[in-house]
C-alpha cells in the first residue's frame, strides 16, 4: 500500500512540474532555462570592532558612540547572513509561482570596513559551505567603507579584477571617497563584466555623482572598445534615484529597452520606483531607489523575440521580506536598520537588496 502510494505521488509530481514547466514563459520544448541570479546588497556599516589604522571608524569600535563589541558585530553578521543567504535563490513568476534557482553567481556588496569583516561573514554557518569567494581591494574612503563581491566560482569563473579610484574632476584630492571595483570572468561561457558602485552621498551636490557616472560610462567604453560583444553590468548604492542626471545623462542609462542597442546601458528600476512606487530605501516618508543593476543592451532580447541560445535577462526584484520592515513605531513601514540616531535595533540595514535574473538554454 505504501508502494503504491509512492508511486501515485510520484507520478502526479511529473505531471504537475510538466503542466508548471509549459506554464513558465521561456520554458519550451527546446530545453529549459538555466538561471543565474546577480544581486547587490548595501550591508550598511559592517564593520568589524578592531581600529583599522587611517580610517574614521572610532564610532564602531567598543568605547566608540555605537559601543560596537563583540554582540552586536556578531549579531550583524548573523543578520546580513540571513539575507545573503536566501538572495538569488527564487524567482518569482507571472503567475505567482517561484522558481527554485541557485545562489547568486555574483553579489555586489557596499558599507563594508575590511576583508576580515568579509571573511568573518563567510564563516557564518547560513553561508559557510556556500563556497563563495571574495573580491576585494582595500580603497582610501575616509570613512573606510569599500565595495566589495561574493561570488560562486562554479557559476562565475573570474578572470581578473581591480580597483578604480573616484577622481575629482575638479583635481580634489583631500575628499578620497569609494572607486569602481571591477569583476571581469565568465558566466554561462560567455564573458561578463561586473562593476560595482557606491557613489557620493547625498550630503555631496549632484555634480559629484554626475562625475561617478562619467567614469564609470568611461569604464564601459573601454571594456566595449576591446570587446564589442562584452556584456556589462553595473551594480551599487548610486545615491541617486533612476530618473537623476548621474543615471539618466553622465551614465546615459535608458529606461525603455526599445531605445536599447547592444552597447547602450538599460536601465529596469524606472518603472518600479515611478509607477510600482517601490524603492529600496525610505526617506521622510518616500521611497528612494539608490540601489541599482543596471546591464548592457546585448543582454536584452530584441523586441518580439526569445533567443535565449544567448545570456539574456528575464527579471529583476528588490528583495522585500516582512522580517526587513520595521513593523511598529515611527519608522514603522521602512527598512529595519542595525542602529537609528545611536540605538541599537539589532536589524538588518537601511536598505533593500535588488536582483536580476539572466537565463540562457541549458546545453548552450
Amino acid at each position: 500500500m505504501k508502494k503504491a502510494f509512492l508511486t501515485l505521488m510520484s507520478v502526479a509530481f511529473i505531471l504537475t512540474f510538466a503542466s508548471w514547466q509549459r506554464a513558465v514563459p521561456g520554458i519550451t520544448d527546446d530545453g529549459p532555462l538555466q538561471i543565474y541570479g546577480v544581486a547587490f546588497y548595501n550591508l550598511e556599516n559592517l564593520f568589524d570592532t578592531i581600529h583599522d589604522e587611517g580610517k574614521n571608524d572610532y564610532e564602531y569600535l567598543p568605547d566608540g558612540t555605537n559601543k560596537w563589541g563583540t554582540l552586536k558585530y556578531t549579531n550583524k553578521l548573523k543578520n546580513m547572513a540571513q539575507v545573503l543567504n536566501n538572495l538569488g535563490t527564487e524567482m518569482t513568476m507571472k503567475d505567482g509561482l517561484r522558481k527554485v534557482c541557485k545562489s547568486p553567481a555574483i553579489i555586489g556588496l557596499s558599507e563594508v570596513e575590511n576583508r576580515r569583516a568579509l571573511e568573518d561573514l563567510l564563516r557564518e554557518p547560513a553561508l559557510r559551505d556556500k563556497g563563495w569567494q571574495i573580491i576585494h581591494v582595500e580603497g582610501p574612503d575616509k570613512r573606510g567603507v569599500d565595495c566589495a563581491f561574493f561570488y560562486d566560482p562554479s557559476q562565475f569563473h573570474l578572470e581578473h579584477y581591480h580597483l578604480t579610484n573616484y577622481v575629482y574632476e575638479n583635481g580634489d584630492t583631500t575628499r578620497a571617497t569609494r572607486g569602481f571595483l571591477l569583476a571581469s570572468g565568465t558566466l554561462a561561457g560567455e564573458k561578463m563584466h561586473f562593476i560595482v558602485n557606491h557613489w557620493p552621498s547625498r550630503a555631496a551636490g549632484s555634480e559629484f555623482r554626475e562625475m561617478g557616472g562619467r567614469q564609470v560610462r568611461r569604464m564601459i567604453d573601454s571594456i566595449q572598445a576591446l570587446d564589442p560583444k562584452a556584456k556589462v553590468v553595473i551594480m551599487g548604492d548610486l545615491n541617486d534615484d533612476p530618473k537623476d542626471k548621474s543615471v539618466t545623462k553622465a551614465l546615459g542609462a535608458k529606461s525603455k529597452a526599445k531605445d536599447c542597442g547592444p552597447h547602450d546601458m538599460f536601465n529596469p528600476w524606472y518603472e518600479t520606483l515611478y509607477k510600482v512606487g517601490q524603492g529600496t530605501l525610505l526617506y521622510d516618508g518616500k521611497w528612494n531607489l539608490f540601489d541599482q543593476i543596471i546591464f548592457s543592451g546585448n543582454l536584452l532580447n530584441p523586441e518580439g523575440q526569445t533567443n535565449y541560445d544567448e545570456l539574456k535577462f528575464r527579471k529583476h526584484e528588490i528583495y522585500l521580506r516582512d522580517f526587513l520592515i520595521t513593523q511598529e513605531g515611527k519608522t514603522k513601514g521602512a527598512p529595519k536598520r542595525t542602529t537609528a540616531s545611536g540605538v541599537w535595533l539589532n536589524g538588518y540595514s537601511d536598505h533593500l537588496p535588488t536582483q536580476i535574473f539572466l537565463v540562457k538554454r541549458a546545453g548552450k
